[in-house]
């Protein structure tokens, strides 16, 4: 099987108060790869998304996440990379991370599946490495690889847990059409935290991963609360605390920044609740005339896989 074809879903990273550390599947939207093996050396891509992408393959960020998995593949191969379908590009929906996602998962089960999916989060994220100036993590590679719900208890090693997500965990996310690169929004962002504010913080990821242990959602909404990243980033996005006063008006239970944003997500025990809270997500940034698009729907628990058509 030299030609794969491979669906990776886009992800919230952060959820809020889990900076890096953690990060969530969603339904319905995501990167459509094509993966052919051939005899010989090196890559080459083809972009036929409609999306402006890098010409230059060292550029794409699914170039380093390749090279890695050949280099621990231990053969020569020509990988010939085509992307089909791409999330915009700085969209805060982990874009470079569905990319990378979904060359090494392709590029895995083309070679006949050497590696773990866990393995593969490792290549993927040097992806995420070239995109963010250096800092590898694998908050979006991860639950797009993976699914569901991923907590990253530690880099060094690399240690991913997998978290139940509960039943009733209805996400709405607004892509408003604003660029943020994650380089530009991990700039901001303060390198050291006063001991009372890291405290509280770490309250709330505690109170998230019990939540979602214990499949309440009510529990996982109080705890989404982000007092480390989010005040400097929600600068990035208009009249950020208005739209959120409104979204919690109409039932959601929390809202954050998606990832570096401009995307944000909110949380809801009920499908009529979410879809209410996408449409007062997107009268909010057209009153702004700020165009955007909205997803409503339950949190995945799979990854990315294999398309048969």
């Amino acid at each position: 099987m030299n030609k794969v074809r491979v669906f990776a879903p886009a992800t919230v990273a952060n959820m809020g108060c889990g900076f890096d550390v953690m990060g969530m599947t969603l339904d319905g939207v995501g990167d459509v790869i094509s993966v052919e093996v051939l005899d010989g050396e090196g890559i080459s891509i083809i972009n036929n998304s409609g999306v402006e992408l890098p010409e230059d393959v060292d550029s794409n960020v699914v170039t380093p996440a390749v090279r890695a998995l050949l280099a621990a593949y231990g053969e020569c191969k020509k990988v010939l990379i085509t992307i089909e379908k791409k999330i915009a590009p700085g969209s805060g929906i982990g874009s470079s991370a569905a990319s990378s996602a979904a060359a090494v998962y392709a590029l895995n089960v083309a070679l006949g599946r050497p590696f773990s999916d866990e393995r593969l989060v490792e290549f993927a994220m040097e992806g995420e490495k070239l995109i963010s100036g250096g800092t590898p993590h694998a908050d979006n590679v991860g639950p797009s690889l993976l699914g569901g719900v991923v907590l990253l208890r530690s880099y060094e090693p690399l240690d991913i847990v997998r978290l139940p997500v509960p039943d009733n965990f209805c996400c709405s996310v607004a892509h408003p059409e604003i660029m943020v690169s994650t380089r530009m929004a991990r700039e901001v962002l303060p390198k050291e935290i006063p001991l009372r504010t890291a405290v509280k913080q770490w309250g709330n990821v505690a109170g998230l991963v019990a939540g979602l242990s214990l499949k309440d959602v009510y529990l996982v909404g109080r705890a989404m609360c982000d007092v480390v990243v989010e005040p400097y980033r929600k600068r990035f996005i208009p009249q950020f605390d208005e739209l959120r006063e409104k979204v919690l008006a109409v039932g959601a239970l929390a809202m954050n920044i998606s990832g570096a944003g401009p995307s944000v997500f909110a949380l809801s025990a009920d499908m009529k609740v979410a879809e209410r809270v996408g449409e007062v997500m997107r009268e909010h940034f057209a009153q702004l005339d700020v165009k955007s698009d909205i997803y409503v729907s339950k949190v995945s628990n799979q990854g990315a896989r294999v398309l048969n058509d």
